[in-house]
Formats: C-alpha cells, structure tokens, sequence
C-alpha cells in the first residue's frame, strides 16, 4: 500500500490535471494534504467549477478575477497563504445563483506553473456531477498546456451499473465510446474502452504529459480482480503510463497497488570461460539452457516484453529462439562483461517500461512464481529494487525500477548490478521464498550432475 504521490511519482514542478468521475477531488485533496505534510508548496485550483462544499475541503482558499487582477497580485498573497497553511486553493469569482465558483483559464495555469512559486499544482479539470463514471464533452477537459501528469479517475461502483444517467454522466457519449448499449451492466471491458479513448480519458492530453489513470473505491474485500482486468486492458495503450488501484477516502494509504509494464531481459551472451563451452546451449532435463529460461519468462503472466540478449554463439542461439516470441538484441561488447549485456538490454526497452528484472540464463531452478512474486511485490511498493532470498541470502533475478535504469547504464565490467544493490540496499524489497533455486548458477559442468539441488527438490 502506498501514498497518491508514490503512486502518481510526484516530481518537482509537477502540473496534475484531474478528469474523469468517482471521487476526482477527494483525490486531489488527499494528494494536496500529503504533499503539503511532505514540505512542498502546494497549489490546488480548477478549470472548471467547483462546488461551495468542495472549496471547504481546503484549509484556505484565495478568490482570483482575471478581469481586474494580474498574477502579480495574487502570487504574494499565495505565498503568504501556502506559508501559513501548506497549500491554497485558488478559484474563480463564485456564481451566487448556482452556489459554485467558476474556474481559472487555463493560460493563468500555466502563468501560475511558470512563476516557478509552487513545487506541486493540481487542477480538478472536468465535472461529472457526482456520477461514478463519465465520457467528456467537446468543451471538455480543459487541461492546462503546462500539465505534466493527467489522471482519469473512475470509481468502480459504476460496475455492473445499468448505463443510464442516473449512474454515468453523459450516457450516451459513454455508450458511443465504449459500443456498450445504453440500460446495459458497464463491464471492465466498457470502462477500459473509454478511459483509454482519445474521445474519452485520453482527450486534451498535452503530448508531453504523463497519464495514470485512478480506479477508484477498491478495496482488498472486493473490486480488486475487476480493477486489475480494468488495467491490463488499459496497459495495452502505450500513451498510459501506469495505472494505480486503491480507496482515496480509506482512513489508511489510499493505492493498493499500482499496475505497470515489465520487461524481462535474459541474459545470455556471455563465452563461459568457466564453464568450458557455451552455457546458453548446455542441456539441462532435455532443453539447453537459453530454452529453458525463455520458457520460463514467457509463463509469467502480464509480461510486456520479453528481451533476449545474445552475444557468444548467437547464430545457434538464434536458431534456436527462431519461433519464440522474443526481442533477440545481440551485444558484439558481450566479452567486455554482463554490464554491457544489460545496458544492450536496457536499450531495447521502451520509455513506457517501469521497471526490468534482468534474467541469467545459468538459473535453470528459477520459475515463473518467483518472478511473478517479485513483480506483485513492486506493484504494492514501487520500491527501487526487488530480490528474492532464502532463509536470508539473496538470490536472483532482481527487478531493477526505472528510476534505477541510468545508473545502471553507467556501470562497467562484470559487475552486473552489484554496485546498485549496495547502494540502495535499505530502500530494496525482499521476497523471501521456499527454493534455494535462486542461489543455484551452474558455473562448471560438475554442477549439471545435481538436478536435484538446482531445481530445488
């Protein structure tokens, strides 16, 4: 479990734009609190309008007319307000008929983003109504051009819901998105196809901005099966980053988890000086030792993609993975060590991919569990590192986050990424698991005469 910013990776300057339904600004609040609790200055506004009983969710709130006052007038008192409270909710001259205040636009945004005066600004982009689930009309979102995170949120009450407007906002829209019709259950199916639309949670993306959609109102009792189908679906456009799971309104951490992309990268380039011949075509239980390991990777469920890194003996290698649904990146730097096997792998990865767990290719005990155990282990942390042990001793693979991936690239010889466990050894995840399997590399022949031991049987 985890906070909205962990989920969301806050960065400095960040411009988050809230659209969607289901519980979009208890989300932007709880965020505004946490990063108000961790010292940032914390901007909170909207684009659209806002609700009298909404702007009482902000400790203070500052009232700004573009008409007849400049950000230099209002950047001082903002401060002052952010000084004495963490954060300030900013909005438009309030509409005394229908009791909301109208929003800021969206050029002000992006004034208020350039001042350079706030660490962290977030803007409630749309309305819904108070429905669950909706689809945008054409005057909106209206996301600001500085906004560098976009999160379309849903709340997964809307499920099973009849799509109706007693539950959906703009029914119809919803319909024409997702081709569910109109008095039908919403299935994951139906809220992936529109939270995934460029007509729906993808519309007025500015091309720069990240985009993590929200499922909201799960928890570990219930929703979580239908959440994750929600995700894996929506992982399936490469315009969405990750997607975060959770409850905003849980008195405990709001994100269960948070669905992402991984990549699995075998390594197996290297000569074998050790070994005596070439490892990767050893028999190990009737398949050589590249087969088993791809085998292995390919039965881990939600993989993104599957990365083979050859360097020694990579024609036969190749003929062997000829119909295998892998990426072969061949190393000619392989005997320079396993460090520019990984940065050969890593260069195959897209920018969309959080994080890789780097296979060795002389592990034949490892299975498909254990990297399936580490790969949910960092959807409930998103933690830097995550390896697995036995009663106490680290073993491999190791699942390497994204924010690790430049300095891994910078590490030389053969290494591996030794120099990177060290480092960020009290940050690390630890799998504890019942197979000595993941401390058994078979480094000489002699070692092929203990299946047993290896397997971990």
């Amino acid at each position: 479990m985890m906070d909205l910013s962990l989920a969301f990776g806050l960065k400095p300057g960040e411009v988050v734009a809230f659209v969607g339904g289901g519980g979009k600004t208890t989300a932007m609040f709880r965020l505004a609190a946490e990063a108000a609790r961790q010292q940032k200055r914390v901007l909170v506004t909207t684009s659209t309008r806002i609700f009298a009983a909404q702007i009482k969710l902000a400790p203070a709130h500052l009232t700004f007319d573009p008409a007849t006052q400049t950000l230099a007038d209002i950047l001082p008192r903002l401060e002052t307000a952010i000084a004495e409270h963490g954060q300030i909710l900013l909005i438009g001259q309030t509409d005394a008929a229908s009791g909301k205040a109208f929003g800021l636009p969206p050029d002000i945004v992006d004034g208020l983003a350039a001042s350079g005066r706030f660490d962290v600004i977030l803007n409630e982009a749309d309305g819904s109504r108070m429905r669950p689930f909706k689809a945008p009309a054409s005057h909106e979102p209206v996301i600001p051009a500085s906004t560098s995170l976009v999160v379309p949120v849903v709340g997964l009450d809307a499920l099973e819901q009849p799509l109706d407007d007693a539950f959906v906002h703009r029914a119809e829209l919803v319909s024409r998105l997702s081709g569910i019709p109109l008095r039908q259950p919403l299935t994951p199916t139906a809220l992936a196809a529109v939270l995934s639309h460029p007509a729906g949670g993808l519309k007025n993306v500015p091309p720069p901005a990240r985009v993590i959609p929200l499922l909201n109102k799960v928890d570990r009792s219930g929703r979580l099966a239908a959440a994750r189908q929600i995700a894996y679906k929506l992982l399936t456009e490469p315009r969405i980053d990750s997607v975060a799971i959770g409850a905003v309104q849980a008195t405990t951490a709001p994100i269960l988890e948070v669905q992402n992309r991984t990549a699995l990268v075998i390594l197996a380039a290297g000569g074998s000086s050790r070994f005596g011949s070439a490892k990767q075509l050893a028999l190990w239980q009737g398949q050589t030792f590249i087969e088993r390991v791809v085998e292995t990777a390919l039965a881990v469920p939600n993989v993104a993609k599957v990365v083979v890194v050859l360097g020694a003996e990579t024609e036969r290698c190749q003929a062997i993975l000829a119909d295998k649904p892998v990426e072969v990146v061949i190393n000619p730097r392989w005997a320079e060590g396993q460090s520019s096997s990984m940065r050969a792998g890593l260069a195959a990865l897209a920018g969309n991919i959080a994080q890789a767990i780097f296979l060795l290719v002389d592990l034949p005990g490892l299975t498909p569990e254990i990297i399936t155990a580490l790969i949910e282990r960092h959807h409930h942390t998103l933690a830097p590192l995550v390896w697995p042990e036995y009663e106490g001793q680290r073993g491999n693979p190791v699942l390497f986050d994204r924010a690790l991936f430049a300095e891994l690239g910078q590490i030389s010889g053969d290494t591996g990424g030794r120099p990177l466990l060290q480092r960020y050894a009290a940050q690390a995840e630890r799998v504890a698991v019942a197979s000595p399997a993941i401390l058994q590399d078979v480094d000489r022949p002699e070692d092929l005469k203990k299946p047993k031991a290896v397997s971990g049987k």
